[in-house]
């Protein structure tokens, strides 16, 4: 399962130009370009889009020295940071494991080891307070030896055994990234085995001696979207280039791949060609290479097989000739039905329907059993179901209270895997779990310490009324002696995309730093997150966007009309797609809020298809070379709209040179726009990164120091 999760979910979470020598030439060609690209407006920066331009990182330098230094003198700045650094380098906090053949894995950082150790130990041992690692591979050694900036990525082992696998390894945390092979048993990179080159690849095995490669074989091999285009069938010894071609998509689909499932008893394989990030067509290849096309919608999301069957989350309401399949449900589709083509939707099982406020989140698949990541009024909720003489059986298994309890680590030729639960001020366990076990017990493995004082600490949801009346859920954290004078700093945290909830999770740092020094935090639930099926996401798709900038404002005039606190004391948070919100927000409603953290944000919506991996965003978004859609994108679209004469908060802009999916020119731009305009601003760009802007542990504490000395110097009131 974890491949096949990289492979749906991981191009979310997914061009270089050149400086030319004559910079007045080619401002003059870039101003023509944009002419003729976005008629309403001509675009002076684009020549800060030139990621590793001499002239856009000494641009990028000055503001991030600027900012730092301005932080640095804060008198809270040291002190944060100790905090931070304390919370971090923990040798007692919980480290994040998987299991593979019986054994614990770690990927951990800590002050010795600031790019990381990959490590195992086993199950007994882990259990101890202080259990005996065994070091696999240490990336700080490994990037000194071969003078790299290396950054972990994932691994992807051959099953059952498990001993080969294949390492992604990325340059500065970069998507593109180095896959390696890899020995568990010599803990050594195979000699002359398979290794691709810098690119976003996919690699998936078929057997000990040949994979599927998707990767940048050169010109024509990549969609529009940077994603490879074209899969192959790769034998141990041969030359990349001499690799079969077994699949192809198209240059305006998001990518092309094949892949291998394996369970107990079987080899899958199958082919996939992912239209958009919501659509995708699937072919299965049985044993004699006959390829068969599943006929399940195009927005239908594989999440796995089990007992010989393919299981598919409907995104959308599904009618046969024996039944209407509501949207959210999970159905089985038994491979003996292949036969029957079209046909084979009459014999489609129904696992799980969603009701009104319970919905399915994700599928992971064990040996014996197949485990449910429930969304039930936001809380997480696991399900299990197996397959019985009878027929179907789903029952719900009993864990945490107001947290979010969810199976991972499971593997369908293995009944062991691996159970989480966190709420947002309980400490994370890790359980460990096994199919055939009736019931609902689980063996406790660990539990992470407090980092905070939680006990004087209360957790509420709430809602706000929306412009169109949608009721809008929120969490609140807050102190139980809470005074309703409008004075208390609120940090308000949103995403609102790509059916991605936000759900409860330990506020280690946020509990430490923020609500232990009297500030609120909250979480909004806003449409175009995953909170509530996918028609709470599709409700705000392409078209309808702006109503989740209208939710966020809604959460925050909501905290101000109950008095919890004041457009003085009120800030907004971000990532990604969560920036496109605080940018979208602070520029409609300057007013509201007096922080903004815009965090590898995107904010030019007439050219984000245009840089990166944009294009593979469309679906979600819409086109801006549409001019309907242009016009709804427009209306919002932050660095468009942000206007000289009007007063905004001081913004802190945040990214890095090395995020590859969301492209730094959009911060890059708008902070020398709002510049221009004459506002006040703040800048960080780490050259390190990737999409998670930061590479090691020292970079991360760094970039929450900012955070946090930035929030309190704005909203505490005393500047």
């Amino acid at each position: 399962m974890r491949y096949l999760h990289i492979l749906l979910h991981g191009l979310l979470l997914p061009l270089l130009f050149q400086l030319t020598a004559c910079t007045t030439k080619n401002t003059q060609v870039q101003k023509e370009t944009m002419k003729k690209e976005t008629p309403h407006m001509a675009d002076p920066y684009l020549w800060l889009e030139e990621v590793e331009g001499a002239q856009a990182l000494a641009f990028a330098k000055a503001e991030s020295t600027r900012t730092l230094a301005h932080f640095e003198k804060d008198p809270q700045f040291a002190k944060i940071k100790a905090d931070l650094t304390k919370i971090a380098l923990a040798e007692d906090k919980l480290p994040g494991i998987t299991l593979i053949n019986g054994e614990v894995y770690n990927f951990w950082q800590d002050k010795k080891h600031v790019r990381g150790i990959w490590r195992r130990t086993s199950v007994s041992e882990f259990k101890k307070i202080k259990p005996k690692w065994e070091t696999i591979l240490d990336l700080d050694q490994l990037a000194k030896d071969e003078n790299e900036n290396w950054v972990w990525g994932w691994q992807n082992c051959l099953p059952p055994e498990n001993r080969l696998c294949l390492l992604t390894l990325s340059r500065g945390g970069k998507d593109a990234s180095v896959v390696r092979e890899f020995d568990l048993t010599t803990k050594a990179f195979v000699k002359d085995g398979f290794t691709l080159p810098e690119a976003k690849s996919d690699i998936s095995w078929i057997d000990k001696d040949t994979v599927f490669v998707g990767t940048d074989f050169g010109p024509g091999s990549l969609t529009d979207s940077g994603y490879p285009m074209i899969s192959k069938i790769w034998k141990r010894g041969q030359p990349l280039k001499e690799a079969k071609e077994v699949f192809k998509g198209g240059p305006q689909d998001m990518s092309a791949s094949s892949f291998v499932y394996t369970t107990e008893n079987k080899k899958y394989r199958f082919h996939f060609r992912v239209i958009s990030f919501y659509e995708n067509e699937i072919w299965y290849e049985d044993e004699q290479g006959l390829r068969t096309h599943l006929p399940l919608p195009s927005s239908a999301q594989m999440s796995g097989v089990f007992n010989d069957s393919f299981l598919f989350l409907l995104r959308e309401d599904l009618k046969t000739k024996t039944q209407t399949i509501p949207v959210g449900s999970l159905v089985a589709l038994p491979v003996s039905q292949l036969k029957n083509k079209e046909k084979a939707l009459d014999s489609l099982e129904v696992l799980f329907t969603p009701s009104a406020k319970r919905f399915l989140n994700s599928v992971e698949v064990s040996k014996s059993a197949i485990y449910l990541n429930l969304l039930d009024n936001i809380q997480g909720k696991i399900a299990r179901i197996t397959h019985t003489e009878k027929g179907w059986l789903l029952e719900d298994l009993k864990m945490g209270n107001q947290g979010v309890a969810r199976v991972y680590s499971a593997d369908p030729w293995d009944d062991n895997y691996l159970v989480a639960y966190t709420d947002f001020l309980t400490p994370s366990s890790i359980y460990q779990g096994v199919s055939a076990h009736k019931g609902a017990t689980w063996d406790l493995l660990k539990q992470a310490p407090e980092r905070f004082k939680s006990k004087d600490l209360i957790v509420e949801q709430r809602h706000a009324k929306s412009a169109d009346g949608t009721m809008i859920p929120y969490f609140i954290v807050h102190k139980k002696n809470l005074v309703l004078n409008g004075k208390n700093p609120t940090l308000l945290y949103g995403y609102g995309g790509f059916e991605s909830p936000i759900q409860p999770f330990y506020l280690d740092s946020i509990g430490k730093l923020w609500l232990e020094r009297g500030g609120v935090y909250v979480a909004a639930n806003l449409r175009g997150g995953g909170e509530f099926g996918p028609t709470w996401h599709r409700s705000v798709m392409r078209e309808n966007r702006p109503k989740v900038y209208e939710d966020f404002i809604a959460i925050g005039e909501d905290l101000i009309q109950h008095k919890i606190t004041s457009a003085t004391h009120l800030g907004i948070q971000g990532r990604s797609n969560g920036g496109l919100l605080t940018g979208a927000t602070f520029v409609k409603r300057p007013d509201l809020f007096n922080a903004v953290l815009c965090e590898v944000p995107l904010l030019d919506m007439a050219r984000y298809h245009k840089l990166l991996a944009g294009a593979s965003w469309m679906e979600e978004y819409g086109n801006p070379d549409d001019s309907k859609m242009n016009d709804v994108l427009m209306s919002y679209s932050p660095y468009q709209n942000v206007k000289a004469q009007v007063k905004y908060p001081e913004v802190l802009f945040m990214t890095s040179t090395k995020d590859d999916r969301v492209h730094p020119g959009h911060a890059r731009k708008m902070v020398a726009r709002m510049k221009e305009q004459g506002h006040k601003i703040y800048y960080y760009e780490n050259t390190e990164g990737g999409h998670a802007g930061n590479a090691n542990i020292q970079q991360k504490i760094l970039w929450n120091t900012l955070e946090y000395t930035y929030l309190w110097q704005k909203l505490s009131g005393k500047n």
